[in-house]
């Protein structure tokens, strides 16, 4: 294909040039005035809906599920995460309103469900059949080094500080720790959140399309 490309240190790519190409999935807009976003190449010109109709074809079957009680500005990031991984959901428990800066955008891709309470969390978990794993540096934690996450499931994480809230505890089926060697006590939510789904890619995922 011809495009403009922009040799300036803009993300993207400018103006499609020549011949127009054929396809419902591209954005006329993008197509005349060029394309910004911060997407994989092989979703340049498309539009936002023919983007998430494709990842939904492709989505994995681990969800994500965030605490957030104080409005934790890392959610952002385990939204952007999620997206990096091609995660089914991201679920928010507790707050609605959250800081999108972090997600990069990501989260006009992602499916993103919000939960008022962690019962009715785990209500949908229960009548979708998915069990609920916490990741939490907890006393009886597993290492998740040493374990498998399950293939289908929801990964739940707690916000920063205190992490995960007693009723989401007790609602985990299992509860898995993320090793660290250094002085703090944890680490950053949004980081441990790609950790674990990473683990969860080099489990159960193949190579991503090129």
């Amino acid at each position: 294909m011809t495009v403009g490309e922009d040799q300036s240190t803009e993300v993207g790519v400018g103006p499609w040039t020549g011949d127009r190409p054929a396809g419902e999935h591209y954005d006329p807009e993008l197509l005349a005035h060029g394309d910004r976003r911060n997407v994989v190449d092989r979703y340049r010109y498309w539009s936002r809906e023919a983007v998430i109709a494709d990842l939904d074809t492709r989505r994995h079957e681990f969800h994500v599920a965030i605490e957030n009680w104080q409005h934790d500005l890392n959610i952002g990031t385990v939204v952007r995460n999620a997206n990096a991984f091609l995660a089914a959901e991201v679920h928010i428990v507790g707050l609605r309103k959250w800081n999108r800066r972090g997600a990069m955008v990501t989260d006009r891709y992602q499916h993103v469900r919000h939960h008022p309470s962690i019962e009715e969390f785990v209500a949908w978990a229960a009548g979708a059949e998915i069990p609920v794993i916490g990741i939490d540096n907890l006393p009886g934690s597993q290492p998740m080094e040493t374990v498998t996450l399950p293939r289908r499931c929801v990964l739940l994480f707690g916000q920063e500080g205190p992490g995960l809230s007693d009723a989401a505890r007790s609602a985990c089926s299992q509860l898995f720790s993320i090793a660290q060697y250094g002085s703090t006590r944890s680490i950053n939510a949004g980081v441990a959140s790609g950790i674990a789904m990473h683990a969860w890619i080099r489990a159960h995922a193949g190579p991503p399309p090129a």
